[in-house]
């Protein structure tokens, strides 16, 4: 198959429409419509069931609906790293702001060390938002953090496991407490981060975007929330922690794409897993 032919099976797939899909792709209908119909004479399947009024997928066309998206943005993420390679020698490393703690600069400052060390660039993110950047092809490696990221087609190293924390300003009905089950966080006022698509989930919480942002409504008693214990070493004055001891422990790991032979990645990775 080629990429062309994938890039207009999906977006009659998305839009189950050829009209639609037609003025999206900037073409004409017909053209299109017979290029649908050779791709599946080749295959040898029926991609989609048509009629007069409507258009769906079948069973065999939903497979290659995912397939066609994970080919389409693999090619992608293909060229960025192909010119990037060629604009920039260095490494572009993406990690959720605030998440670090004191793991990335260590890591940092291992690798500047090593002989032919090159350049890191260094971007920081939303909550989600590293994986996307490292799988399309804009960043080179990444820090995720397990169970909340997924590495599904990623190579990893295992970093950190740590234990996490209800962080809250420091006169807090609970920040008297020993240690907290998430059935004691029944009640409170949890921040809401905005979805892959920017749009936020309804609720009574607060909308944030960064974690500067979430800090400082903490400390105004608009929110509280759980994070990985290491946030303890960068809260500023006002703000505690009490142990939430049924909290999922959260795994960091330092990921890449599983094709990469990039060597300056090779010696990153193995930096970050001595220290």
């Amino acid at each position: 198959m080629e990429t062309r032919e994938l890039r207009y099976f999906v977006a009659v797939a998305e839009e189950l429409h050829f009209g639609r899909a037609a003025l999206r792709l900037g073409m004409a209908q017909p053209p299109l419509s017979r290029a649908i119909s050779q791709l599946e004479r080749r295959l040898g399947v029926d991609l989609l069931h048509r009629s007069s009024r409507s258009v769906a997928l079948t069973e065999a066309g939903a497979v290659l609906l995912h397939e066609g998206r994970a080919a389409l943005d693999a090619v992608a993420a293909a060229e960025r790293r192909t010119r990037r390679a060629s604009e920039n020698p260095g490494l572009v490393l993406v990690s959720k702001a605030g998440a670090a703690g004191e793991l990335l600069p260590k890591m940092l400052d291992a690798y500047a060390a090593e002989p032919g060390a090159v350049p890191v660039e260094v971007v920081l993110c939303g909550p989600g938002q590293q994986e996307a950047l490292l799988r399309d092809g804009r960043a080179d490696v990444a820090l995720l953090h397990l169970p909340f990221d997924s590495t599904a087609g990623l190579d990893t190293e295992e970093l950190s496991t740590e234990s996490q924390v209800l962080v809250m300003p420091a006169g807090h009905e609970l920040s008297t407490r020993s240690s907290l089950r998430m059935s004691d966080l029944a009640d409170v006022l949890w921040p809401r981060w905005p979805e892959l698509d920017g749009t936020y989930a309804p609720g009574p919480g607060p909308e944030v975007h960064d974690a500067t942002q979430l800090l400082q409504l903490i400390s105004l008693g608009r929110a509280v929330t759980v994070l990985p214990e290491s946030i303890r070493a960068s809260l500023h004055e006002g703000l505690t922690t009490v142990p939430v001891l049924d909290a999922p422990l959260v795994t960091t790991v330092i990921a890449w794409p599983r094709h990469s032979r990039s060597l300056a990645l090779a010696s990153l990775i193995q930096a970050a897993t001595r220290i």
